[in-house]
């Protein structure tokens, strides 16, 4: 990667045409819109909401299906320094293995990253939370593929848990990043003025992105660094500019997703934030990021 910004995965990467316009821009790094076997409307509307310190949203994983992102893959110019990742979020272990095995039969360059994470799905539980199906899923995905992959975790709160996480990761030499973290699950944002919920599938309970996130995002960040052996961390979570990228970094991320502000601002947030990150790294005499990377000072 040219510079360590990309896109999350569930905005800007629906389309062909959005997925575009993240390639052309200033973002080091596409990732598409986490795939099922079968194309997906998602949740009802509304499902995505603003607010002063974020986001909520509960989209559902509505994307085009498995074989349209594979088709955009196949087509995509590896040559010009981009790297694409496929994100794959398969409805059941076996949509999961079919979709992986299709793309290893493919032998094309783009990188899985498996989402063990999406919080929005009614009555489906998050893989990521239960242990002993995260080992099912990885053994059986190691099995099936054999070139490097990346998951996408959910946010963890509690020490035991990084590191029983961590050590199921590290049994696993397939698994080259994490990203963390998907959106905090199951918040209620309340407008007190029409005194309702401001989403509507799961009677408002949704996704929190953006600001509200930042301190637990940086809290995996940091962990999964300390503990995962050989392995890369992704951070996403809270970055608005340059500062919060900067941020991630320092506690050990390798790259970073921008989610809610690229939402909000669109593509132009790259170039801005990019700028920004260099104007901080300047102020404080960095050259490059392994300068400062990982190397978070404690009390």
């Amino acid at each position: 990667m040219a510079n360590p910004l990309y896109n999350a995965s569930g905005v800007m990467c629906r389309s062909v045409a959005e997925l575009e316009q993240v390639r052309h821009s200033a973002a080091g790094a596409v990732i598409s819109k986490s795939c099922t076997l079968q194309p997906r409307d998602g949740n009802p509307e509304p499902r995505y909401c603003a607010t002063a310190m974020g986001s909520i949203n509960s989209m559902g994983l509505p994307n085009a299906g498995y074989a349209y992102y594979r088709d955009y893959a196949s087509s995509y110019p590896y040559n010009q320094g981009k790297p694409l990742f496929l994100s794959i979020s398969g409805m059941t272990l076996e949509d999961n293995l079919s979709m992986l095995a299709d793309l290893a039969a493919s032998n094309l360059p783009c990188i899985p990253e498996v989402n063990l994470s999406c919080p929005n799905l009614p009555g489906k539980p998050q893989l990521g939370y239960d242990p002993d199906a995260c080992a099912i899923t990885l053994a059986e995905i190691s099995r099936i593929y054999p070139g490097a992959f990346g998951v996408k975790l959910p946010p963890y709160f509690d020490p035991v848990h990084f590191a029983q996480m961590a050590d199921l990761l590290n049994a696993f030499t397939g698994v080259r990043f994490v990203t963390c973290i998907n959106s905090i699950g199951n918040g209620l944002v309340i407008d007190a003025e029409t005194e309702s919920v401001v989403i509507k599938p799961k009677d408002g309970l949704g996704g929190l992105g953006g600001s509200y996130v930042l301190p637990t995002a940086l809290a995996n960040v940091r962990e999964f660094a300390r503990l995962l052996i050989g392995k890369h961390v992704v951070g996403c979570g809270g970055i608005n500019s340059g500062r919060e990228a900067f941020m991630h970094i320092l506690a050990g991320a390798t790259a970073v997703q921008i989610g809610t502000c690229l939402y909000e601002e669109g593509e132009g947030a790259f170039a801005r934030i990019l700028g920004e990150l260099g104007d901080l790294m300047l102020l404080k005499g960095y050259t490059c990021l392994d300068d400062f990377r990982g190397k978070l000072k404690t009390l």
